[in-house]
């Protein structure tokens, strides 16, 4: 009889100190989730009409990327490297739009030709709050023939163009303990593609890159993330052969291309959104099924 009347004690005992402790740690979770929050809201809001670089954004998808953050009342700088009056053209989408663009003609495969971008840039507009990696180049034959400027020069653009890019950015972004990075990627880097060794092995290096960017710069409030996408329609696309292209549409749970714009959304959400300030070192492949990891 003692033994019970000691057990129900000690049991009761037990439940008045998990019920304190669950308060206690409600309360705490309450209060910092409430300062957590308030911080990150401000930083988040803060970009969303902040300065943004988008290479390569003359055409196809860093040209919807462009435009999807203009719409937002950012500042643009549009970048091209070889058709200024493309990047012009753009440049006024996105003014009509009601943000505000600049046009910077940038070879990405060039180090100093990134440092003359970004100090343009931040001449004009004073700081940098979101990044996007989107310039990138095509060099396709099969390993067997590929010439070693072919794969340079991939290479180059393609990898080490999103290095020297993320690193002007960060040196900008870490100063102001804030921003954002988005690189494009490609499914090909995830799955590799015959054909396109340089390619693929630059993207897969991108993919890499981010993840390490991302570890390396989260404690500075700045996430840097990936988009891998797969066919989208581009000039490109609208090449391939009718036999070949019904042989790609098979191999596309959707059963079409992906359009640009639907790119661009994706990477507006992780570069503007407050819902995203949460999100780093991640790769989103959008590609309508292809590779469904």
């Amino acid at each position: 009889m003692q033994t019970a009347c000691l057990n129900q004690q000690l049991a009761g005992a037990r439940v008045g100190m998990r019920s304190s402790a669950s308060r206690l740690l409600k309360a705490a979770g309450v209060r910092r989730s409430s300062t957590v929050s308030k911080a990150v809201s401000a930083s988040a809001l803060q970009l969303e009409s902040g300065v943004c670089i988008v290479t390569g954004s003359s055409r196809g998808i860093g040209k919807a990327v462009a435009l999807a953050l203009g719409a937002q009342g950012c500042k643009v700088a549009v970048n091209y490297a070889g058709r200024k009056d493309a990047a012009e053209e753009v440049a006024q989408q996105i003014e009509q739009l009601g943000g505000e663009a600049m046009v910077v003609g940038a070879n990405l495969g060039k180090r100093e030709d990134i440092e003359r971008l970004f100090k343009e840039v931040t001449d004009k507009w004073g700081t940098v709050n979101v990044l996007v990696n989107n310039a990138g180049i095509t060099r396709d034959t099969l390993m067997m023939r590929m010439k070693p400027e072919q794969w340079q020069e991939v290479i180059d653009v393609n990898l080490s163009g999103v290095f020297y890019a993320s690193q002007a950015a960060t040196k900008i972004m870490g100063k102001a303990r804030k921003g954002r990075i988005v690189n494009i990627a490609s499914v090909v880097g995830l799955v590799g593609n015959a054909g396109q060794a340089n390619y693929a092995a630059a993207k897969g290096g991108v993919i890499a890159l981010t993840k390490t960017i991302a570890r390396e710069y989260a404690g500075r409030n700045i996430t840097c993330n990936a988009v891998a996408p797969g066919f989208i329609a581009s000039d490109m696309t609208a090449a391939i052969d009718a036999k070949y292209e019904e042989q790609i549409l098979k191999g596309i749970p959707a059963g079409r291309y992906g359009q640009p714009e639907e790119v661009a959304g994706l990477v507006r959400f992780l570069a503007l959104d407050p819902a995203a300030a949460y999100i780093t070192g991640q790769t989103y492949a959008i590609d309508g099924g292809m590779t469904m990891q």
